[in-house]
C-alpha cells in the first residue's frame, strides 16, 4: 500500500470506531530537521486535521526539543497546547485524594491473584517518598513490583516489593533526604 491509502486506512477505522483520544508519547525525540521525523510530523498533523478526536502529544522538555522548530514544527505549535504536568503533591487533603484515587485505579488495573485491594492506597505515602510524584518513576516501581511478585510466586505486591525495587535516577535523586548542619553540631 501507498502511504496516502495507509493513513487512509488508519482514518477511516479511527473514525469509524469513534476514537476520542489519540495518545502519541515520547514526542522529544522526533526531530524535524531529519527527513524521518518531518515525515512522521507531517503524519501526526494529518491525522489530527482528519480524525476528531483529542490527540496528546506527551514528551520530556519537549517546547526544548526540535519536535517544534522549524516550519513544520510552528504547524505542530499552531495546532496543539503545552501543558506542563509537574509531579503530583501528596500534602492537602485534596493532593492525598488524588493520589490515593490514581493508585486505586493502577491497582485495579494489577491482575496479580493474590494482590489485595487497597494494599497501594494503605501505602500511598511510602510510595509517594520514594517516588516524587513523578509518574514515570511511579510506573516503575509499580511494573517491577508486579514483575517481582510473579517471580517470586506470591502475586501480590507487599511492602516489602516496594522497599526492594532500584528506582530510576530521578527518583533515588528526589527521595535522598538533605541534612542541614545544626548550628553547634
Amino acid at each position: 500500500m501507498t502511504e496516502t491509502a495507509i493513513t487512509d486506512a488508519v482514518c477511516h477505522v479511527l473514525c469509524e470506531r469513534r476514537t476520542r483520544l489519540v495518545f502519541i508519547d515520547d514526542v522529544h525525540l522526533l526531530n524535524t530537521r531529519t527527513r524521518p521525523g518531518a515525515d512522521t510530523s507531517d503524519q501526526v498533523k494529518t491525522l489530527a486535521e482528519r480524525v476528531p478526536a483529542t490527540f496528546v502529544l506527551a514528551g520530556v522538555d519537549v517546547d526544548k526539543s526540535p519536535l517544534l522548530t522549524g516550519p513544520r514544527g510552528a504547524q505542530l505549535a499552531a495546532r496543539f497546547k503545552m501543558l506542563r504536568t509537574p509531579p503530583l503533591l501528596n500534602g492537602t487533603a485534596e493532593q492525598k485524594a488524588l493520589w490515593r484515587a490514581l493508585l486505586e485505579a493502577m491497582e485495579t488495573a494489577l491482575r496479580l491473584t493474590r494482590h489485595r485491594p487497597g494494599t497501594l492506597v494503605r501505602h500511598a505515602d511510602y510510595i509517594h517518598l520514594l517516588t516524587g510524584g513523578v509518574m514515570a518513576s511511579l510506573s516503575l516501581l509499580i511494573r517491577e513490583a508486579a514483575i517481582r511478585s510473579v517471580w517470586d510466586e506470591s502475586f501480590a505486591i507487599t511492602k516489602k516489593q516496594l522497599a526492594q525495587v532500584v528506582l530510576d535516577v530521578q527518583a533515588t535523586n528526589a527521595a535522598r533526604p538533605t541534612r542541614r548542619r545544626q548550628p553547634g553540631g
